[in-house]
């Protein structure tokens, strides 16, 4: 069984909901897959070194990623390391700007991990709409499908 950990920054209600339908669309695609669910300030160094996969969700905040996702690379990039090499991840954000700097970010980190992003990072931005949750759950149902399935 492939273990998928999904680590969720969701400050506000939108953002809650965002990864709720996110989680909602994995379980019910991708049936057999093990779902870990945290925050950023919960995940340590063997959460990453454990799973299968990991799917980012974080908010653009003052133009950058969030404070707490920022936190949670601090703490953990040396222990991932040379350790997750070629590891599938999938990254949203969800910015009130337009997300680049955050993007570049994590796609810099990402890449210094050598994660294997399956796409860009998904930026959904300005004010907040219906059809972010269609495209997300979207996105995390195609993930969390091709990781049970060993296409990634």
């Amino acid at each position: 069984m492939k273990t998928l950990l999904f680590i969720a920054h969701t400050p506000s209600e939108n953002t809650r909901l965002l990864a709720e339908q996110a989680k909602a669309s994995m379980t019910e695609y991708a049936p057999t897959l093990r779902l870990i669910t945290k925050q950023p300030h919960q995940v340590q160094i063997e959460d990453g070194l454990a799973c299968d996969g990991i799917m980012l969700g974080t908010i653009e905040n003052i133009g950058y990623m969030s404070g707490m996702t920022k936190d949670m690379f601090d703490r953990c990039y040396n222990g991932w390391l040379d350790r997750q090499e070629g590891l599938p991840a999938c990254v949203y954000i969800r910015a009130g700007l337009d997300g680049t700097a955050t993007k570049q970010a994590i796609t810099s980190i990402a890449t210094g991990l050598r994660w294997r992003l399956i796409q860009p990072p998904m930026v959904l931005k300005g004010s907040f709409c219906d059809s972010f949750n269609e495209v997300l759950s979207e996105q995390a149902a195609g993930f969390a499908v091709g990781l049970e399935q060993g296409i990634f």
